[in-house]
This record gives C-alpha cells, structure tokens and sequence, in this order.
C-alpha cells in the first residue's frame, strides 16, 4: 500500500520531501522499515534515520544516502508498506486501496467495469468506473449501494433509473 512519494531532495545531507498519502504519522519515524518502489518498478527495502515534519510534508532520510546526489536517485518514487501493517478498516467505511480495482455491479445494468480512481468532490467520493468502453463517474453513498465486499474484490450497486446513462462518457 502507498503511503507517501518522493517528491525532491532537500538540501546536501541526503534528505527527501514526501508527500504524504498516509494519516498514520507513526510510519516515517526514525527506524521505520518502508518499501521504495522506484517508477521503472525496482523496489528497495529502505529505513528512516531521521524525520521532521515541514509545512504539508515530511523530510525524511534513509540509512544510507548521506548527500544529495543520493537524495535526488529516489525522486518520483513511493514508499510503500505490507498491507499486513494496516489495520482494518472500520465497519461501514473503506481504505482507497481496498476500493481500487474491485468489478461494479449493478442489478438493472449488469457489470458497470472496475474502479480506477476515487475522486473526492468536496461532498464526498465518486468512484471512476472504466470497462473498456465508457468510464462511469457514479457517488459512492450509502443510498446507491448494496453491498461491499472488499475480500472477493465486488461492489454492487442499486442505481437509480438514468444514472448510468447521465454520469458515462466513451473513452
């Protein structure tokens, strides 16, 4: 699970702005153990010598990186952890992570496509829904759903008449 990227190098010691993607402070302390997953997809297992928060971010250094040169080769990756070092999600509500990917359903419209992002519009989420043909922009709220279930990857909807039709647009 992603829970920061790397987004430049700060200063000449080997230390690096992350922008959060986490609400779990505890996970860039010194010696936390990360996973850094370069964009060519390389991973590397990394641990925090020293961290201080900085305005909307975190500065952090990694064992080993000790200037900037260092700093600058992990620019544009994430960190990530092992889903295993997340704790459930409470009941009735759900990790992003956990609603990526999952096939939609809907009993009027059959298969909807999968999720591909998760938007938030100020109201609350909206769930961005490619098969292929169209992408769907349908409001993940209680009223619209049947049912959840993030082990088996699924989400079923009960959609009001014309919705599919008004939110799809062909890509």
């Amino acid at each position: 699970m992603v829970v920061a990227e790397v987004r430049r190098p700060h200063g000449l010691r080997g230390e690096v702005v992350l922008s959060l993607l986490s609400d779990v402070p505890q996970r860039f302390e010194s010696g936390s153990e990360l996973e850094l997953v370069y964009p060519g997809g390389e991973r590397e297992a990394v641990v925090v010598t020293s961290s201080r928060r900085q305005k909307d971010s975190v500065v952090v250094a990694f064992a080993g990186s000790e200037d900037r040169e260092a700093a600058e080769g992990f620019r544009g990756a994430r960190l990530e952890v092992s889903r295993d070092s997340v704790p459930p999600s409470p009941e009735g509500s759900y990790y992003y992570y956990e609603l990526l990917s999952c096939a939609c359903h809907d009993g009027k419209h059959g298969p909807l496509g999968r999720v591909v992002e998760i938007l938030e519009d100020g109201g609350g989420l909206i769930l961005k829904i490619d098969d292929g043909e169209r992408e769907l922009m349908i409001p993940f709220v209680r009223a619209y759903l049947k049912g959840v279930d993030t082990e088996a990857g699924t989400i079923e909807f009960d959609l009001p008449e014309g919705l599919v039709e008004t939110c799809a647009s062909r890509s």
